[in-house]
C-alpha cells in the first residue's frame, strides 16, 4: 500500500523528486502521531515493553523507518529525512504548524 510520504520515497528514488524537495515537503505536512499510553511504575513499564509494538501506520514516520531498513533510502538520506519530520512535529507542537 502506498501513502503520500512512500510516493515521495519513490520520487526521490527515480530521480522526479531532489531530496531536498522531499525533505521540505515532508517539513511542511502533518505527520500522524501515536497515542501515549500513561504508565507510572517500573513493573508497567516492563508490562508494556513486552507487548507487541504499536501497529504500522501508513503516512507516517513508520514508512520513512520501512524504507531505511529495505535499503531504499541511505543512511545520510535517513538523517534528512528524520530531521525534517522532527522539524515538522516541533513546529507542529510550537502552534506554528
Amino acid at each position: 500500500m502506498t501513502s503520500e510520504v512512500t510516493e515521495m520515497i519513490i520520487a526521490l528514488r527515480d530521480g522526479t523528486m531532489t531530496l531536498e524537495q522531499v525533505a521540505q515537503r515532508f517539513r511542511e505536512r502533518s505527520w500522524p502521531r501515536r497515542p501515549r499510553q500513561p504508565h507510572r511504575t517500573y513493573l508497567e513499564t516492563a508490562a508494556l515493553a513486552e507487548q507487541d509494538p504499536a501497529p504500522y501506520i501508513p503516512g507516517s514516520f513508520d514508512d520513512v523507518i520501512a524504507a531505511h531498513q529495505d535499503g531504499t533510502i541511505t543512511d545520510a538520506e535517513y538523517r534528512v529525512l528524520s530531521e525534517a519530520v522532527a522539524e515538522a512535529k516541533r513546529a507542529e507542537d510550537e502552534g506554528g504548524g
